[in-house]
C-alpha cells in the first residue's frame, strides 16, 4: 500500500501508481479537492455501482480517488472491483475502510443491500486538515470502529506478528488522542496523532481479520441503517469480555496498550465519549434480538473469531447492550 500524508502528496502517490486520469467519488461538499478529475459521482451512497463503474469506463479514467467516509470510500471500492481500476482513498473519518478490498453496498438509507470484495486498493493519501470539524459522534464512533480492527486484529485466527505491531501502535494512539479531540476538537495535531493511530489500527485490519464484535456491528447496521462506528463502540466491549477466556493474552496485550487493567471497560469509557447510549436508543426491535443474532454467526468475522459462538450466546451478549 502506498501511504502519503498531506494532500500536497496526492500528486506524487498517483505518478507512483502510474496514472494520470482520476475519476472522483466525493460529495459536493468536497468539489474543491485540488485534483483536475476526468469525472466525478456524487451520488453517495449508492447502490448503482454498475452505472458508476460505466461512467469511468466512459471517462476514460486509470484510477478512483474516494474522498469521504466509509461509504464514498466502499463505493470507491466496488467500483474498482467491477472496472478493474486502482483505488487511492482519502478518508475524511477515523473507520479505517481504506486499508481493505471488502466493501459493503447501502442504499440512500444507509441499509446494507449487498457487498463483496476484489477491490484494487493501492494508494491511501491522509489528510488531518478534512478531519477539522467531524462532529464528535461520528469522531467517536469512527475512532472506536478503528480500536475494534486493533483489538480484534489481536485475537482473530489470522493474526501474525506484522498486524500485532500495527494494532498496538494504533490502539495506544487511539486510547490516548480520543479524548484529546473530544475536548479540543479544534485541535489539528491532537487530530493528526488520532488519524496516525487509526491509520495503524486499518494497517491492523488490512494485515489480519476482522471478530465477533465487528460481525455484530455490522448485522446490527446492514438491518437497521444505523453507524457502524457507534455500533462498534457498543458491540466491542461484550466481544471483549466473550473472547477473554479463550484469548487471556490478546485481550492483555490489548489492555496494556490502552494503558487499562480492564480493557473492555476502558473501551466503554472511551464510547461513552460519544453519548450513544444503548441499542434500544438507536431503534433496534428487542423482539429481533434473536433474528440478529442468527444472522451474525455466520459472518465471516464471527468465524474468524477465537471462541466460536452460537446464536444464543450471542443473543446474550445483544442483550447486555440493549
Amino acid at each position: 500500500m502506498i501511504v502519503r500524508w498531506g494532500l500536497g502528496e496526492l500528486g506524487s502517490a498517483l505518478a507512483e501508481l502510474g496514472v494520470s486520469r482520476p475519476f472522483v467519488f466525493a460529495t459536493a461538499r468536497h468539489d474543491p479537492l485540488p485534483l483536475e478529475a476526468v469525472g466525478r459521482w456524487s451520488d453517495l451512497p449508492t447502490e448503482r455501482i454498475a452505472d458508476a463503474a460505466a461512467a469511468s469506463r466512459a471517462a476514460g479514467a486509470d484510477v478512483l480517488v474516494a474522498l469521504g467516509g466509509g461509504s464514498p470510500i466502499d463505493v470507491g471500492k466496488a467500483v474498482s472491483a467491477e472496472a478493474d481500476l486502482p483505488l487511492l482513498s482519502i478518508p475524511t473519518t477515523y473507520s479505517g475502510a481504506e486499508w481493505t478490498a471488502f466493501y459493503g453496498i447501502r442504499d440512500a438509507g444507509r441499509h446494507m443491500r449487498g457487498g463483496g470484495a476484489g477491490a484494487r486498493t493501492e494508494a491511501i493519501v491522509y489528510e488531518p486538515l478534512l478531519t477539522l470539524g467531524l462532529p464528535r459522534q461520528e469522531t467517536v464512533g469512527t475512532a472506536l470502529n478503528a480500536l475494534a480492527h486493533a483489538a480484534e486484529a489481536l485475537y482473530v485466527s489470522e493474526r501474525n506478528e506484522a498486524a500485532d505491531a500495527h494494532a498496538l501502535a494504533g490502539a495506544a494512539l487511539v486510547g490516548r488522542w480520543l479524548p484529546a479531540v473530544v475536548d479540543r476538537p479544534d485541535e489539528l495535531g491532537a487530530r493528526t496523532e488520532l488519524l496516525r493511530g487509526a491509520a495503524e489500527c486499518g494497517a491492523a485490519l488490512g494485515a489480519s481479520m476482522l471478530g465477533l464484535g465487528h460481525a455484530m456491528a455490522q448485522a446490527l447496521g446492514g438491518t437497521y441503517g444505523l453507524p457502524h462506528g457507534a455500533l462498534n463502540a457498543l458491540c466491542l466491549p461484550p466481544a471483549l469480555r466473550f473472547n477473554e477466556d479463550t484469548a487471556p493474552e490478546a485481550v492483555a496485550r490489548f489492555g496494556e496498550a490502552l494503558g487499562a487493567d480492564d480493557p473492555a471497560t476502558r473501551v466503554e469509557e472511551l464510547a461513552a465519549l460519544g453519548e450513544f447510549g444503548r441499542l434500544r436508543d438507536l431503534g433496534v426491535p428487542e423482539d429481533e434480538l434473536p433474528a440478529v443474532a442468527a444472522a451474525v454467526v455466520e459472518r465471516a468475522g464471527a468465524k474468524s473469531n477465537p471462541r466460536q459462538a452460537s446464536p444464543a450466546e450471542v443473543e446474550e451478549l445483544l442483550r447486555s447492550i440493549w
